[in-house]
């Protein structure tokens, strides 16, 4: 019986992230300071939005979510009034108990993966106050960082920013100790409505993590075999290629490591 009802959950779970629409009832929204280089201490800023229920939660860039929304409804914009909702982070990813589920864009195709979730935390008697919620500190190692949250037991749901949950309460504050990556909460509310722009990315071709990783290897040589179908002036295409294989020599990732 007991797995009769495990598969009956898995194939409930399947099911919701190969759907474009999730039942929200709160919505958390981040944001985040983040260093894309290791030559340069320039940080940029931009927004995510959590959206939450009780089984699961999605998580995006708020330019993402306002250009799948947008294209979900069919809404044609002017090129130029696109690239406002541009953003270094084209990923979708959804949580569970039990997994997480990465959408994810690379050199203009859309892949997806399944990891588990598996975060081993240790909470420390150390507490601050963020956006008015009394906040206890834990500390975990993943991804190839040491990485700080803060989270609120006042808000019981066990989900945070990017990939990073399992907390008993809403992380309000997460970053690696380089401050490479710094989320912050900055608004919290409940909502009842059906974002039918969750994950907008159906056809996404199913991959492991693993060969993702290989593909972001080679992502130098994709963009440019991308550029070369366009471009014919060998002066430009020389241009881009140095730029982006500097640009890729000294990309900092969220991810060091694939664990």
């Amino acid at each position: 019986m007991k797995k009769i009802i495990l598969l009956i959950n898995l194939l409930i779970v399947t099911f919701l992230f190969s759907q474009k629409k999730f039942d929200v009832i709160y919505e958390a929204d981040y944001k985040l300071k983040y260093k894309l280089s290791n030559v340069s201490d320039y940080k940029k800023e931009t927004t995510f939005a959590l959206l939450i229920n009780q089984k699961a939660s999605f998580f995006k860039n708020m330019n993402k979510y306002i250009a799948d929304s947008l294209e979900i409804e069919k809404v044609n914009i002017p090129m130029d009034e696109g690239m406002r909702y541009v953003t270094d982070f084209r990923e979708t990813i959804g949580t569970t108990s039990a997994k997480i589920y990465v959408t994810s864009e690379i050199n203009y195709a859309d892949y997806s993966y399944e990891e588990p979730n598996s975060i081993n935390w240790k909470i420390k008697n150390e507490f601050k106050t963020v956006l008015g919620f009394k906040c206890q500190k834990a500390e975990t190692t993943k991804y190839g960082r040491i990485w700080t949250a803060w989270f609120t037991p006042d808000i019981p749901f066990q989900y945070g920013p990017y990939k990073f949950n399992g907390l008993p309460g809403l992380i309000t504050e997460i970053y690696d100790a380089k401050d490479d990556y710094h989320y912050t909460l900055y608004t919290f509310r409940k909502r009842k409505y059906t974002c039918r722009s969750a994950n907008a990315s159906l056809n996404a071709k199913k991959t492991t993590k693993d060969k993702i990783w290989e593909l972001l290897k080679n992502r130098a040589a994709g963009k440019m075999r991308v550029h070369e179908q366009y471009l014919e002036n060998k002066e430009d295409l020389e241009m881009i290629r140095r730029n982006v294989i500097e640009a890729e020599k000294n990309y900092n990732p969220i991810e060091l490591s694939i664990y």
